[in-house]
C-alpha cells in the first residue's frame, strides 16, 4: 500500500489511475492559496482543481522549506508551472518562491487532516469490522457488581474467557454486511462502548474496572484488546490505481437518504485494489420509464451524483464519507472510479 503520509515523495509524486485521466485545473483557481484553521486537503485540493482526487499529480514538494511534506494552517500555497505543467507547492511568501530554509514565527502542530476527522472519528478510533469467530471467541460480561446487569464508567464487572489483555475494550456487535450481488458474507461490525482494566483473574472469571462508557455496558457484550491507535490522517485523495465497481451496503444512523458527510459502507476493499484515501464516484440509478411506443419497461442510465471519500479499508468491505453530493443518495447506489 502506497504510504503518501502527505510525503508525496521528495519529489513531485506522479502516478496514473486506470482512467489515465489528467487533473484539471478550475476555471476560477487561485494563483496564491493561505491555509487556515479548518481547511482540510480535500477542500484545498477542491479550490485548485477540477477533480480533486490528482491533487498527487500536482503536488510539488520543496525541500528547502520547513516541514515541506505537511500542510499547516499559515503556510502559502502558489500555482507554479514546472517544465510546462502546473504544480502546487509551499512558497515563503505571497509572491516570491523562495529556495531557502524558512523558520516559522509561530510554531503549529498539526498539520490539516485530509477530510473531517469529527465526521469519521469514532469509525477510525471505536469501530472495527471482525469474523464471526473472533467475536464468539472474545471474553464476554457475565453481570455487574452486586448483580447489576447494567454498568458504566466507574463501575466493577465480571467476564468469563481467556484475558485478552490488561486493558481492553468492550465491544457490542452491531451489524453483520452480506454483499447484496453475491451473498458473500463482509464481516461483522462491532462498536466500543467502553473500555476497562482487568484487575484480577480466577480461572477463567475475570473482573474488570471500567474506565469509561458511551453506553451501559451489559450482559454479553465481549472484551476485545483495547488498540489506541492514532487518528489516521495519513491519506490524500487519489484516484484507485485499478477499476472499481461497487455499491453502498450501509450508512451510519440508518437513515434513508444519504447526504455530505454521512458515513457509508461499500462492499469492496483491499482485494478489489482499494485503500484510504480513493476518492470513489456515486452513480445513481436512473428511473424506470414506459415506452410510450412499445409499453416496454426500460431503465435510464445511471447519473453520477456524488463522490466519497474511502477512509478505512478492509479486506471485503470499507468505510467512506460522502464528500459531495448533488441530490440525495441511498443504499445501493453504484460505486465506480471518479
Amino acid at each position: 500500500m502506497r504510504k503518501l503520509l502527505y510525503a508525496l515523495a521528495a519529489t513531485t509524486l506522479l502516478f496514473t489511475s486506470w482512467a489515465h485521466g489528467a487533473p484539471e485545473l478550475r476555471s476560477d483557481h487561485p494563483e496564491r492559496y493561505t491555509v487556515v484553521k479548518g481547511d482540510t486537503l480535500w477542500d484545498i485540493s477542491a479550490r485548485f482543481l477540477s477533480n480533486p482526487w490528482y491533487w498527487p499529480e500536482i503536488w510539488h514538494v520543496n525541500p528547502q522549506v520547513a516541514n515541506p511534506h505537511l500542510i499547516y494552517p499559515g503556510d502559502r500555497l502558489a500555482l507554479v508551472y514546472i517544465d510546462g505543467k502546473p504544480r502546487i507547492t509551499k512558497v515563503a511568501s505571497n509572491d516570491v518562491v523562495k529556495l531557502s530554509p524558512e523558520v516559522r514565527s509561530t510554531p503549529i502542530d498539526t498539520p490539516i487532516p485530509a477530510i473531517p476527522l469529527d465526521a469519521i472519528s469514532s469509525f477510525l478510533t471505536d469501530t472495527r469490522i471482525v469474523t464471526p469467530e473472533e467475536l464468539s471467541g472474545a471474553p464476554y460480561v457475565l453481570e455487574g457488581e452486586d448483580g447489576r446487569i447494567i454498568t458504566g464508567a466507574g463501575d466493577r464487572v465480571y467476564a468469563r474467557g481467556q484475558k485478552p489483555a490488561e486493558k481492553v475494550g468492550i465491544f457490542r456487535r452491531t451489524k453483520e454486511f452480506v454483499d447484496p450481488e453475491t451473498g458473500e458474507f463482509l464481516g461483522l461490525e462491532a462498536r466500543s462502548i467502553g473500555a476497562g482494566e482487568v484487575t484480577a483473574e480466577n480461572g477463567d472469571v475475570l473482573t474488570l474496572q471500567l474506565t469509561s462508557s458511551n453506553q451501559e455496558i451489559r450482559i454479553g457484550d465481549r472484551l476485545l484488546t483495547n488498540v489506541n491507535r492514532p487518528i489516521a490522517t495519513s491519506f490524500v485523495p487519489s484516484a484507485p490505481e485499478q477499476e472499481v465497481e461497487g455499491q453502498m451496503i450501509a450508512v451510519d444512523g440508518g437513515v434513508s437518504q444519504i447526504g455530505q458527510f454521512d458515513v457509508v459502507a461499500i462492499n469492496r476493499g483491499t482485494r478489489e485494489g482499494l485503500e484510504s484515501g480513493n476518492v470513489l464516484a456515486v452513480l445513481k440509478s436512473g428511473n424506470l420509464v414506459r415506452d410510450p411506443v412499445t409499453s416496454e419497461t426500460i431503465q435510464l442510465p445511471s447519473e453520477r451524483a456524488g463522490l466519497l471519500m474511502v477512509f478505512k479499508v478492509y479486506d471485503k468491505m470499507s468505510y467512506g464519507l460522502i464528500l459531495q453530493a448533488t441530490r440525495p443518495l441511498s443504499v445501493g447506489d453504484k460505486v465506480t472510479n471518479p
